[in-house]
């Protein structure tokens, strides 16, 4: 899916991945949701149209 996207807009779409900007320490991060504990958190380069700093992360810990 991040491979996939030109844009961050992109990954919009479907819905369900409910693609979100995160604040504090993560300000400049992405998430998209995995299920209710899992989160894909990433940054996104305009410039190289692609996803860098991905991991995954328990949410809920």
């Amino acid at each position: 899916m991040l491979k996939a996207a030109h844009a961050l807009h992109d990954l919009k779409v479907p819905p369900g991945n409910r693609l979100e900007p995160l604040q504090g320490n993560l300000l400049g991060h992405w998430s998209i949701r995995i299920n209710q504990q899992y989160r894909l958190i990433f940054q996104w380069d305009d410039d190289a149209k692609e996803a860098y700093d991905v991991y995954f992360d328990d949410y809920h810990h």
